[in-house]
């Protein structure tokens, strides 16, 4: 499908990076089992009603590559809005509830609406309203509290492994011993040889919390690779938000086999 149609929801999201993250340096970290870095992070997560942001991205799959604005608006655990402009130009726009995703895109004329089986294939991993928020506010993709850890120190991070893994499937997370958001998360499907990584690189102050500023994201599945770059650029806090999204008439549906 339409790689724009991508940008839009991971723009909104994610992927793998040969690029590290930022190192944490200063005093040693205290070491901490898996159970309280876990409890630690979730007791930092960040707390909002409405966020309303705008965003730079930047797009690269090797063939094609742009940079587009965005806005994203949240109504926490209700609703994601993400509308893509470049020159001043609507090219796209997105709305996610917890029920389904709606999108359509301007420049092929097509539209989506139904449930997250198109984030899921793309990304190589089941998805919900509730991963994506999470992933877009420096939060576990996954739920840590549902397995058991094993906790490490690499590089003055934490690092969470499961206990017990499928060979089909392999995570691994980097935390910030500071604040407890996420640095890394890491995600790999050997057998279909999908690797996928969200980087935080840094994170800024909102309402006295801390949320992501800057998010590299890359997806290498066979020989292909896709970079995403997201740069929160400014973040009004628990503003007054819609969600204003008809899809035009005349549109093509684009559907899923």
């Amino acid at each position: 499908m339409n790689k724009i149609c991508y940008l839009l929801f991971f723009s909104i999201l994610m992927l793998v990076s040969c690029k590290s993250t930022k190192v944490i340096t200063g005093s040693k970290v205290k070491k901490l089992n898996a159970e309280k870095i876990i409890s630690n992070h979730y007791n930092r997560s960040f707390n909002f009603k409405t966020l309303n942001t705008r965003v730079k991205v930047k797009y690269d799959d090797g063939k094609k590559s742009f940079s587009p604005t965005a806005s994203f608006r949240f109504e926490k655990d209700k609703a994601i809005w993400v509308s893509v402009k470049m020159l001043g130009i609507t090219l796209a726009k997105a709305l996610i509830t917890p029920e389904k995703v709606s999108y359509y895109e301007k420049i092929n004329n097509t539209y989506f609406e139904g449930d997250f089986k198109l984030l899921s294939k793309w990304l190589g991993t089941d998805l919900n309203f509730e991963k994506v928020q999470q992933m877009l506010l420096g939060q576990a993709l996954f739920n840590l509290r549902e397995d058991k850890y094993k906790s490490s120190i690499i590089n003055q991070q934490y690092q969470l492994q499961p206990k017990s893994e499928l060979a089909l499937f392999e995570r691994l997370f980097l935390i910030h011993p500071d604040t407890f958001k996420m640095s890394s998360q890491q995600l790999k499907q050997p057998i279909e040889n999908r690797n996928l990584m969200i980087n935080y690189q840094s994170y800024q102050k909102v309402g006295n919390q801390d949320f992501p500023k800057e998010i590299y994201i890359e997806a290498l599945q066979d020989n292909k690779k896709t970079i995403i770059e997201i740069d929160y650029k400014t973040i009004d806090y628990n503003a007054t938000v819609s969600f204003p999204f008809k899809i035009p008439s005349g549109y093509k549906q684009v559907t899923i086999k």
